[in-house]
């Protein structure tokens, strides 16, 4: 809202942030829509934008309910292209994706090519509250003076801020945690998917576990939460219909045995249920 006017188009994936498609709501910009992570559908809509003064492409970096990862790489050649801004909402890649943790755009070596990068203090950097935006000086100049979010909210508590400035020194001293992390979710997804679940997404840390029926998502969570391992079970209107699932999250405090524990849990309620044969 602070950023974009009538005279400009925001072109946003599908299946953003919920947060995402409220703040392209709020603002008073031309709205494009593209299919899920579909290039050819965004260069269609860029073509179609290039009557607006100023074109932004809107897209988190990691989604949320599918542990997919946009293509980046290919978003930052259209955007060059058609001379768009990149903005990319990091809350479920930062401090865990790419070789020290820096997210989906050191993942995908574009850290150049993103204009703007929006994230969290409330996930792996601390799991409190508070969030941040980087780009260029004249943009966050005006983000301090126009952002009502900003403005009209309450500082961080003290505490929140000392959590995620520890998180982001250990973060910066060492990619042991980064790299723990991407070994534990591969050990994770790899036996799940060797015990016959269909796990959506690649390589990230969320890893659901497609079921298809929301009643079998939830009876097979609830009975996980009853062998001490808790997990959510989500289903429409959350995501779409027929694509129930439960979610799970892979954390750098998981020891491999938890893993081990968590798959064989999935394996006894699958057949229990009749999700396994």
């Amino acid at each position: 809202q602070a950023l974009l006017t009538p005279e400009d188009a925001v072109l946003s994936d599908e299946l953003n942030h919920a947060s995402i498609i409220d703040g392209i709501r709020l603002c008073k910009a031309n709205k494009y829509r593209y299919k899920h992570m579909d290039m050819q559908d965004l260069e269609a809509k860029l073509q179609d934008a290039q009557k607006h003064r100023l074109r932004l492409v809107a897209t988190d970096g990691a989604f949320s309910m599918d542990g997919d990862i946009a293509p980046l790489r290919e978003i930052c050649q259209l955007a060059q292209k058609y001379d768009a801004l990149v903005f990319i909402d990091e809350c479920h890649a930062t401090g865990f994706l790419g070789p020290s943790g820096r997210g989906t755009d050191e993942l995908l070596g574009v850290m150049d090519k993103v204009t703007i990068i929006n994230s969290t203090l409330g996930k792996a950097l601390g799991g409190a509250a508070g969030g941040y935006t980087t780009g260029p000086k004249p943009l966050i100049d005006l983000l301090r003076q126009r952002s009502r979010p900003y403005l009209f909210s309450n500082s961080l508590p003290p505490a929140v801020v000392g959590c995620a400035s520890k998180a982001l020194d250990l973060l910066m001293e060492s990619n042991a945690i980064a790299q723990s992390m991407a070994a534990k979710t591969q050990r994770f997804r790899s036996k799940m998917t060797a015990a016959g679940f269909t796990i959506s997404g690649k390589d990230h840390p969320i890893c659901p576990v497609m079921l298809g029926d929301a009643r079998l998502a939830a009876v097979m969570a609830e009975d996980m939460l009853n062998r001490g391992i808790y997990v959510i079970g989500f289903s429409y209107p959350v995501v779409p219909k027929g694509k129930a699932r439960i979610r799970v999250q892979i954390s750098a405090v998981h020891s491999d045995e938890d893993i081990d524990r968590c798959v064989e849990a999935f394996t006894e309620v699958g057949r229990k249920h009749g999700a396994l044969p």
